[in-house]
């Protein structure tokens, strides 16, 4: 689940972690009002959406004067940014951050993230600030420093410390910048966070180390246990078919492609998008309905599917051990009959109950494709939405 960076920065001030002061706005006035509040003489007016690169595609704004807050609220509030991480088809801006501007005498990078191959959390940090850190690796690797964590001692102060040095941080804010990876440590833990990524953090004129940006995305399992996180939940940021996948526990993610796959299992998931792909075919979604699915989950999952209207074919792939192919099958026509599918539906079934599940399709007088193999299901559905 990701949040917008006013919220991150609210998270990350709880920790001790410096942050400008700054106001969430969501309409013109609102943005003029904050400032006035602010009563600084530079404030920074920035959209909030969820995607990098917002400077780049013009919603980060520099102003001098209420005036300028005003025009420049004008401009981005209800624009639609696009930037890399948006997609061609970008992200309306709803709402605004307005901040006090400051004085930056130095940007740096600093991030946490999981290290799959370790299964530890690692501390990164580069001196090249303001750039995205997959730049920097791929045009200056040497200059990204990484602290493996322990997770039984934590983030070690003397780590901090190391990397502080090792990204050129001035000595005399040595200990404010061990401050400020503790207590980003301390809240990528505590609130279940998959990354925390501050980029730039910078050094002020005045001698401070703070945070003029804030990334924060969490671990969608454990917000069970993070409900203030998610209050901070922006459904109007989120794919609609994805939020209505999450109602049922679907794991469901939506693609670019025309074949609608659902599957049992993300490993299945993932090799039946690959194969669609591999005979030509370009998938519309990742759809898991898990092992234990129902009839009614697996109706619910068909239309959400059908809901995309890019959607031309459906390739039903499934490997029963704990799911049945019965209930699968049950819920496949159930399905079909509620949405008046119209479309090819190339349907594989393995496992256990295969043969009632046969069955059950074979006599739904409904227009479905059978399938002997994932390979041959592939290659039908591909054949019939072209």
């Amino acid at each position: 689940m990701n949040i917008h960076e006013y919220q991150g920065k609210e998270i990350l001030r709880k920790y001790g972690v410096t942050v400008p002061n700054g106001k969430v706005a969501f309409t013109v006035e609102e943005a003029v009002e904050a400032a006035k509040e602010l009563g600084t003489e530079v404030c920074v007016v920035k959209a909030q959406i969820h995607a990098g690169g917002r400077g780049k595609a013009g919603g980060v704004k520099v102003a001098k004067n209420l005036d300028e807050v005003r025009t420049y609220a004008s401009e981005i509030l209800g624009k639609t940014l696009v930037t890399h991480q948006t997609g061609p088809e970008g992200k309306e801006v709803k709402r605004l951050l307005i901040e006090e501007g400051c004085d930056i005498k130095k940007e740096y990078y600093v991030g946490l993230v999981l290290d799959r191959s370790t299964s530890r959390v690692v501390l990164m940090g580069s001196e090249e600030g303001g750039t995205e850190i997959e730049e920097v690796a791929a045009n200056t690797p040497e200059k990204i420093f990484k602290e493996e964590i322990d997770p039984v001692l934590g983030l070690m102060p003397f780590q901090a410390r190391r990397l502080a040095f090792n990204i050129n941080i001035p000595k005399e804010l040595i200990n404010q910048a061990v401050k400020f990876m503790t207590g980003l440590y301390n809240a990528y833990i505590d609130k279940d966070c998959s990354i925390a990524e501050i980029n730039p953090l910078v050094v002020t004129g005045d001698g401070k180390v703070m945070a003029l940006d804030a990334k924060l995305n969490f671990d969608s399992n454990a917000l069970y246990r993070q409900k203030d996180v998610l209050e901070y939940r922006d459904l109007e940021e989120e794919d609609p078919k994805e939020i209505e996948a999450s109602k049922y526990d679907l794991s469901y993610i939506a693609l670019d492609g025309n074949i609608g796959c659902m599957v049992n299992g993300a490993g299945l998931a993932m090799a039946t998008m690959d194969i669609v792909k591999h005979y030509g075919g370009e998938p519309a979604n990742f759809l898991d309905v898990g092992g234990g699915a129902t009839a009614e989950k697996v109706t619910e999952a068909f239309k959400i599917i059908l809901s995309d209207p890019h959607v031309k074919g459906i390739f039903v792939n499934i490997f029963g051990g704990i799911m049945k192919c019965d209930v699968i099958a049950e819920g496949v026509v159930e399905a079909a009959k509620q949405v008046g599918l119209t479309i090819p539906l190339v349907v594989r079934l393995e496992g256990t109950n295969v043969d009632l599940g046969k069955k059950i399709l074979s006599e739904s007088g409904l227009d479905i494709t059978a399938a002997e193999s994932m390979a041959d299901g592939a290659q039908k559905i591909v054949s019939l939405v072209k």
